[in-house]
């Protein structure tokens, strides 16, 4: 899917292989390397392998083959589930994660998915805006549930949101 974005190289979206998994784990790590809340990267080995076995990750592929960005996506019954979306730092801004999000949802629409769900940290407010001017609205709460433990003294929730197809 080439895109005429002057502010972007050339790309398309694919779903990964397991030869990309070298390549995600540095760049959903980087992605994410704002979230100093978090003890740990924010994916490793065990983790990503679990992510790639249970859902699917697409992600993004310049000219050269340099994996520019990923999302995880999960089928739930009619609805999609997004999450991990992550981004190159090198791109963040350009519309990039934007595409991803909207590449997710046309997957969803084509197996008949009703919706799509995400969950942001409370933790990074700045998300909120974003993902509403993508469509996404708050539906409610769930509590912190991840491998890595927050840093001492804080205190997390996920903040679930969804956006209608």
């Amino acid at each position: 899917m080439p895109l005429p974005d002057k502010h972007l190289p050339s790309f398309h979206i694919r779903e990964a292989r397991e030869a990309d998994r070298r390549a995600l784990i540095p760049l959903i790590n980087s992605a994410f390397s704002v979230e100093t809340f978090l003890e740990g990267p924010r994916t490793d080995e065990e983790r990503l392998g679990a992510a790639m076995e249970k859902g699917t990750i697409l992600v993004a592929e310049d000219r050269e083959g340099n994996l520019l960005a990923s999302v995880y996506t999960e089928l739930r019954d009619r609805h999609g589930y997004l999450g991990m979306l992550a981004v190159d730092p090198a791109h963040q801004g350009s519309g990039l994660g934007r595409r991803m999000m909207e590449a997710a949802a046309e997957r969803f629409r084509g197996v008949g998915c009703e919706a799509l769900e995400i969950t942001v940290l409370s933790l990074r407010p700045e998300l909120l805006p974003i993902y509403r001017r993508l469509g996404f609205v708050e539906t409610g709460t769930e509590p912190f549930h991840y491998p890595h433990p927050l840093a001492p003294g804080l205190e997390c929730h996920c903040i679930v949101m969804k956006k209608t197809l």
